[in-house]
This record gives structure tokens, sequence and C-alpha cells, in this order.
């Protein structure tokens, strides 16, 4: 029923296609719309665009209400910045914290990351490349340090295309030795391999060309068992 899904699933839903660039930057989010475009009520929607804003994926205008944002060249350029502090931070607490849950989950993603680097689709390669971004976060024990990288990850996911790199087998070669790092629990060289990761792929970051405002076909309803936590 409408008003049963949860404002989490439909700020989920709007993230993505703001990410995904259904929602282009600039369009403006009129609540009546997205909750026809979601199959939900107006409730969550509100409290969908209210976190966004807090993300920084929607602003709001004066006579216009909300609107998706239009980050700045600036702003994208800082992102990447602030990731080259913050992902280090987080590998070398994830060196000290890590479980063996997150050890098994990660030895497996950089398996089958070896193992299609040769021949695996580009796009499956990036969302293996994202689990395991995501778990050593995780790993590191600290639900902020996680949240805010989590969001890092999703805003230069909105703002940069990822070209396809020439080098995947050595990227899927610095996540073992990252691995070993931390399975060692050494601190220092997990800080030290994860700065070197990132400033590798950063030649690979293009900025997204930017498109005319307005609203593509509209998806599917919000289903909640689909939504992304």
């Amino acid at each position: 029923m409408r008003g049963h899904i949860s404002a989490h699933a439909v700020c989920t839903a709007i993230r993505e296609d703001i990410v995904s660039g259904a929602l282009v930057p600039g369009s403006r989010l009129i609540e009546d719309i997205l909750a026809a475009r979601y199959g939900v009520s107006r409730v969550p929607v509100r409290e969908a665009l209210r976190t966004l804003q807090s993300e920084g994926f929607v602003t709001t205008r004066h006579h216009a209400g909300a609107c998706v944002a239009e980050p700045t060249e600036q702003e994208a350029a800082d992102l990447l910045e602030i990731r080259a502090l913050l992902e280090p931070l987080g590998a070398a607490r994830a060196a000290v914290r890590r479980s063996t849950a997150h050890l098994k989950v990660l030895r497996g993603l950089v398996r089958l990351g070896r193992e299609r680097s040769g021949h695996g689709h580009p796009a499956d390669l990036r969302q293996l490349d994202g689990w395991f971004h995501e778990t050593l976060a995780q790993a590191a024990g600290s639900p902020s340090l996680t949240a805010q990288l989590t969001q890092l990850r999703r805003k230069i996911e909105w703002m940069y295309t990822v070209e396809p790199s020439a080098r995947v087998a050595e990227s899927w070669d610095e996540h073992g030795a990252l691995l070993d790092a931390v399975a060692r629990g050494d601190a220092g060289r997990a800080r030290s391999l994860m700065a070197a990761h990132i400033e590798s792929a950063l030649p690979a970051h293009r900025l997204r060309r930017p498109v005319a405002a307005g609203v593509r076909e509209a998806k599917r309803p919000v289903n909640t068992a689909r939504a992304r936590h």
C-alpha cells in the first residue's frame, strides 16, 4: 500500500535516479509528481527530500521549491580530494577493527575481481570494485566514517564517469595488497596502499557533461525489497 512504503526506500529510489541521471541537475522535484512516479504518498517523499537536501543531492530555490542540485566543478574536485583523505583513514582503521566476516567477504571479492579482470564486463567489475570499497569502509568499525565514505562514493558516481582502464588487473592486485595489509593488521601500510590506489585511479575520472533540465521516462514504483541500503 502506498502509505506503508518507508521514507528510506523512497529516498534510496530518488537518490538512485539522481545519480543515474534520470532526474537531472536543475530539474524541479514536485512532491505530487514524485509520489505518482514512485507509487507512494507525499509524506515519505517530503521526508526523503529533506534527507537528500542534507546530503547535498537536492537544493531549495526561491519560488521553485526543491530541485536537483547543480554541483560546480570545484565542488566535484573537492569530493575527490576529500575521498583521498578519508578512504586511507578508513583502510587504516579496518586493519585494526576488521572482523573475520569482513575478511572473508573481501577475499571473495578480490578472487572474483582477479578472475574477471581479463574478460569481465566493465559494469560488473565496477560493481565488484564498489563492493570491495564499501566492505572495507564497513570494516573500519566507525558508522560515521562509513556513512561519509558511502555518501562520497554516491556523489562521485553522480558527478563523474570513470573511463574503462587498461590497468584493471593492476587495480585488483592493489586490492589484493590492501587486503593482505588489513588481514595482517598493518594500519600504516593499509593507509599508504589506499592512498596510492586512489591516486592511480584519478586519471580515469571525467566530469559528466551538463544535460538539459527535465525528467526522463518514469521508472517503476518503489519496491522496498529491491531498494539498496
